[in-house]
């Protein structure tokens, strides 16, 4: 296995706009691993998936993600880093005017495929991949949440991502279909050796499937110790 980390962080600094919300991050997370980031709202957590993929820059320190140098990354260059990550966000973020097969190929599209015959298999393995082979042909409000949440986890595997960043994946699902979401999750990160990177509120997740965890706080990032971590409860 490769020992060059899927995202290195070192002297970082974070901004919003103009307000810095984390300083001298220095982060690390190894090729097929799985983490969390926690910490409150308004901590950073959100900023700082923002940054790693390519959505604010990175204006002090070092930073790669994927094999991509964040540092002065041009605006040409994001295509090239989204295409070696997969993005899930709390609220999906499905195109609601369209079947989940025409979200996927849009994106598909978007991003370089050209084959029809290569289009079709590649949505049909992603949608195998998330048990949702059979609502290819839905419009999106046809589905529940956690139906839609699973298409936008197939959506971030079509291009065969090294890296999954999950910004509260669970935010907006019930607590049965939350362990349905983070079964998934943790079986095609271990399958397809992929790196996942989890934003969340939700630590009786973290209970169920401990895994590395960092916290956003007080303008640093900081790795969890599991016994503090629990004291919030």
């Amino acid at each position: 296995m490769s020992t060059t980390p899927i995202i290195y962080l070192k002297d970082a600094d974070i901004y919003q706009r103009n307000f810095l919300v984390l300083n001298e991050v220095d982060f690390e997370m190894q090729p097929g691993e799985f983490a969390y980031l926690i910490g409150k709202t308004g901590s950073g957590k959100s900023s700082l998936l923002k940054v790693l993929y390519g959505d604010l820059p990175l204006q002090t320190g070092e930073g790669e993600v994927a094999g991509i140098n964040l540092e002065n990354l041009t605006t040409s260059k994001i295509p090239y880093l989204r295409r070696k990550l997969g993005i899930v966000f709390q609220d999906f973020q499905l195109l609601s005017d369209r079947t989940i097969e025409k979200n996927l190929k849009f994106v598909l599209q978007a991003t370089g495929w050209k084959t029809k015959v290569e289009i079709e298999n590649r949505i049909d393995q992603v949608l195998e991949d998330v048990n949702m082979a059979t609502k290819k042909h839905k419009m999106p409000h046809q589905l529940s949440g956690g139906e839609q949440q699973r298409i936008s986890i197939a959506r971030a595997l079509l291009n065969h991502p090294e890296l999954i960043l999950a910004d509260e994946p669970t935010g907006n699902l019930d607590p049965e279909t939350s362990i349905e979401i983070m079964n998934l999750l943790r079986r095609v990160s271990e399958e397809h050796n992929m790196a996942v990177l989890m934003a969340t509120h939700d630590y009786s997740l973290i209970r169920k499937f401990p895994s590395k965890t960092f916290r956003c706080e007080n303008g640093k990032v900081i790795v969890a110790e599991s016994q503090s971590l629990f004291l919030e409860m």
